[in-house]
């Protein structure tokens, strides 16, 4: 773990107490650890705006695999864009819906280029982008 360093922050006391309930129904012990979440959070939306920053995340994909040929345009979409995917797991949801979860890993423009050609695919019902971490700072 690295050096910590101590500042303050002067707040308005209503934002405050707003802070302390949203911190204590999360589940924080303290403050200290909810503002680093909160600024890691930013950290990775600032990453995630650059096309060039890198990131990881995942991608969760709902489709009806009786789609004509929809398993075969997913694959190909996957195997054309494989340098971004770490790993994917396949889930039968119903007899006629599956779920894939990707987990990705590059530049933001490469993640967000592929999310946006797997959602735009003709069948899929839902598809989700997170963007979890800079692969930076990882």
């Amino acid at each position: 773990m690295s050096e910590l360093s101590r500042i303050g922050v002067a707040i308005a006391t209503d934002l405050l107490g707003e802070f302390d309930a949203l911190i204590d129904k999360r589940g924080y012990t303290n403050r200290s650890e909810a503002f680093r979440d909160l600024i890691r959070a930013e950290l990775v939306r600032e990453s995630s705006s650059r096309p060039a920053g890198r990131v990881v995340g995942s991608l969760t994909v709902v489709y009806d695999h009786h789609v004509r040929q929809l398993e075969e345009k997913l694959t190909e979409l996957q195997h054309n864009h494989n340098r971004v995917i770490l790993s994917v797991l396949h889930i039968h949801l119903d007899h006629d819906n599956c779920m894939e979860l990707i987990a990705l890993r590059g530049t933001s423009a490469d993640v967000q280029r592929f999310a946006g050609l797997l959602a735009a695919t003709k069948g899929v019902k839902h598809a989700q982008l997170a963007i979890t971490a800079s692969a930076d700072a990882l």
